[in-house]
């Protein structure tokens, strides 16, 4: 029988051939996945469940679970760790098994739901006042910061260029953009602060969970989300100066003081929270989904339920088409910046960049709106939390969805490589 030399010891592992015997389902074991240019083929595959797994030895961490390919793209293999078969996403995860991640997939329905009862019945949310809006984004704010650690922002510095490239596109290609696009579509005055306001602000934190559906690197997006989002405190002030500053005066100083109460309180008391007081955080994670839904269901109705009567007028029903071309040009330059050939980013860190590009915090930008410019120049951050919601989850579970199709591929190449050793 040949054998091939295992890469974490001296053992030697038995390759395809008469009398190779699948190993009991219920045995944890190392596996080993290996793609990329040297072409080096894997030995003969157990099939279990819908996945091909490679059977290898490890001395090092013996019995610790399996490891294999829940996403190939291009030349690197994604490698997943679990103890039983292999399921759904990377680490492990599976869609069905958090709690918090069965509530955060219904947030498209519920931002949907919440448009057409603002719309219908603007009682719904007219009672919600711009008093409420700082506690109900804090809320939000909140849920991100008891999910971060310390550990997560020293990685930052142990990966420089996806960070350094996602906060350009987050903070350069997108207020250009947002910019261009209210020149080429000519906004009226009543919505175009608002608008260009809306393309200067942080991503929004359900592009993590994006990223998640999409099989993208969710670390990435996480201290994407968390670096823009802090630094937004100088950053957005200082864009819509640039941007808008001539147009109606924005007070940067009284701005930044209110993203300071707003976003980088909330989420300094989350990291402290999480990381001397966990027994606190145990207890109130399993709520804040639900918390941060609520807080986002009244930043979305209040302005479209104050402001009805505008958006339901030909003037601002012309508004949906930029808002959608906006995020739609935001998610295409997200994905194709990276992958330039001075920068040539991986599959998973383009995913997650395109994400974060094309869903921005909305919420804060109607905040912000409604404090500094009036009510009416909130409503494009509220039709922008609907549209970049509704788009960027279908965006990523569109990615997801193609990542499994095309793996399906790889049961059938096990077969045809131990049939041509054989």
């Amino acid at each position: 029988m040949a054998t091939l030399p295992c890469a974490c010891s001296f053992a030697r592992l038995p390759s395809a051939g008469a009398g190779f015997r699948e190993p009991p389902r219920r045995t944890p074991l190392v596996s080993l996945a290996v793609t990329g240019p040297s072409r080096v083929r894997t030995p003969r595959t157990a099939r279990w469940g819908a996945r091909g797994w490679a059977s290898a030895c490890s001395t090092s961490f013996p019995r610790v679970g399996r490891v294999g390919w829940p996403r190939r793209e291009g030349n690197a293999s994604l490698l997943s760790f679990g103890e039983g078969p292999p399921g759904g996403y990377a680490g492990g995860e599976r869609a069905g098994g958090d709690p918090s991640q069965v509530i955060s997939a219904m947030l498209p329905f519920v931002v949907a739901a919440t448009a057409v009862a603002a719309l219908v019945n603007p009682s719904t949310f007219s009672w919600v006042s711009k008093e409420y809006y700082a506690p109900a984004l804090g809320g939000i704010m909140l849920s991100i910061g008891i999910r971060l650690s310390f550990d997560d922002f020293a990685l930052a510095f142990r990966r420089p260029l996806p960070l350094s490239v996602g906060y350009i596109a987050q903070y350069v290609l997108k207020p250009l953009l947002g910019l261009v696009i209210a020149k080429l579509f000519r906004m009226p005055s009543t919505f175009f602060t608002g608008f260009l306001l809306t393309s200067c602000v942080a991503g929004a934190q359900l592009s993590s969970y994006a990223s998640f559906l999409s099989k993208g690197d969710v670390a990435l997006s996480i201290l994407l989300t968390s670096s823009t989002t802090i630094s937004s405190v100088f950053v957005t002030p200082l864009l819509t100066g640039l941007l808008i500053g001539s147009v109606i005066p924005v007070d940067g100083v009284a701005m930044s003081k209110s993203i300071l109460q707003v976003v980088l309180l909330p989420v300094a008391l989350g990291l402290f929270l999480n990381t001397y007081a966990k027994a606190v955080v145990n207890v109130i994670q399993p709520i804040m989904p639900i918390v941060a839904m609520f807080c986002t269901s009244l930043c979305i109705g209040s302005p479209l339920a104050i402001n009805q009567s505008q958006i339901l007028s030909s003037e601002g029903l012309l508004l949906l088409f930029p808002i959608l071309t906006f995020h739609l040009v935001a998610f295409i330059l997200g994905y194709w910046f990276p992958k330039l050939p001075l920068l040539r980013q991986e599959e998973p860190v383009c995913r997650t960049i395109s994400l974060c590009t094309g869903m921005q915090s909305s919420t804060l930008a109607g905040l912000l709106a409604t404090q500094f410019l009036g009510s009416s120049q909130a409503v494009p951050a509220a039709l922008s939390v609907v549209a970049m919601a509704i788009m960027g989850l279908c965006l990523a579970s569109f990615w997801g969805n193609g990542s499994r199709i095309r793996d399906i591929s790889l049961m059938h190449l096990p077969r045809a490589c131990s049939d041509v050793d054989s």
